[in-house]
């Protein structure tokens, strides 16, 4: 079985700060040709983008693909709204949970999958302040344990 190539194009770190990921998923979008190929160039950007559902279908809003070059009339509008690729019981366990208080849908990476493009979406809970605080605390623990290893190794 031959192992899948994944490339990947645009990474949301802000999500992983702001929110807590409790479920992973892999969608396919819907995209046009120029579109595409803007990706195979890695011209992507998700940091503001967001996802909503609506009439059990989903959707990814703010997602900005910037225009082919050679695209002239074909390009689409870079933030256009574009539908994500889900199988419907796999939309209706997504609306259920984001029913619940506090729970939203994030795209987390954008990447090729073979040769489509692939979303990895995440249900996730927002981070209160002190959260946000605490991961920052142990990231600077963690980076000044490194620093000390470092040092220490190198004088050894």
């Amino acid at each position: 079985m031959a192992k899948e190539a994944r490339k990947l194009i645009a990474n949301n770190k802000k999500a992983r700060h702001d929110y807590f990921i409790e479920e992973t998923l892999e969608a396919g979008i819907s995209l046009h040709g120029t579109e595409v190929k803007s990706l195979r160039m890695g011209k992507c950007s998700i940091k503001e983008s967001f996802i909503r559902i609506e009439n059990g279908e989903v959707y990814i809003y703010n997602m900005h693909i910037s225009p082919y070059e050679k695209g002239n009339i074909f390009n689409k509008d870079p933030l256009r709204v574009r539908k994500l690729l889900l199988h419907k019981h796999e939309i209706n366990k997504l609306a259920g949970q984001i029913a619940q208080k506090g729970y939203t849908i994030v795209p987390l990476n954008v990447y090729f999958s073979n040769s489509l493009v692939k979303v990895e979406i995440g249900l996730a809970k927002g981070k209160k302040l002190y959260d946000k605080r605490q991961d920052i605390a142990k990231k600077d623990q963690r980076r000044e344990a490194e620093k000390n290893f470092k040092i220490k190794n190198l004088y050894s």
